[in-house]
């Protein structure tokens, strides 16, 4: 196991601002929340910056910065949608999507370690694997919570259809992601990634 570059880190910890930011664009542009069966669902860009970080960043580092970003949001710093924080946030309706970032970031990391070859193809498919991973845990936990300790009634596949808007949304940033991805590493060296 290699160790980490002070680059790494200073890397994972930028990642970790990129997710508050991207959690948060519902704060200063509130139209952007989606009303979805009694309930508001912040737009955000979590997903775009977990994929983004899984495959630049390697599987490990992506898991330790996201798990990163979860901690300072636990801890009280409101880096989570609507400038929320603290431990609570977790075990609301989209509290899944915040724990799949992780997963999300070790999954894409480890399908870009795996490929060697860095294109278009290999890095949509790639962030496009991130998006569902995303979205099963996300949505399976959405329907677990308000089914149970949140009350309020709602069948899985309602639950899915209700994310149908923002599945797509991230859909089309996944692909955006795989494009980011291949102009940062046409213009970083070798040795700045993993």
């Amino acid at each position: 196991m290699k160790s980490w570059r002070a680059l790494d880190l200073s890397y994972g910890a930028i990642f970790i601002c990129l997710m508050a930011i991207g959690a948060n664009i519902t704060f200063w542009f509130p139209f952007l929340a989606i009303p979805i069966g009694g309930v508001s669902v912040p737009l955000s860009l979590q997903t775009f910056f977990s994929i983004l970080a899984g495959m630049f960043l390697g599987k490990r580092l992506a898991a330790f910065s996201l798990l990163g970003y979860l901690f300072v949001g636990i801890i009280g710093v409101p880096v989570f949608a609507q400038m929320q924080s603290g431990v609570f946030v977790l075990f609301n309706y989209t509290g899944g999507f915040l724990l799949s970032f992780v997963l999300v970031g070790y999954v894409t990391g480890l399908l870009s370690e795996k490929i060697n070859q860095k294109n278009m193809i290999s890095t949509s498919s790639i962030a496009f694997i991130g998006v569902f991973v995303n979205y099963i845990i996300g949505v399976s936990y959405m329907y677990l919570a308000m089914n149970t300790w949140l009350g309020l009634t709602i069948a899985y596949q309602a639950a899915w259809i209700g994310m149908v808007p923002f599945l797509i949304k991230d859909l089309v940033l996944a692909g955006i992601a795989a494009v980011v991805l291949l102009k940062m590493i046409d213009r970083m060296p070798s040795t700045a990634y993993h």
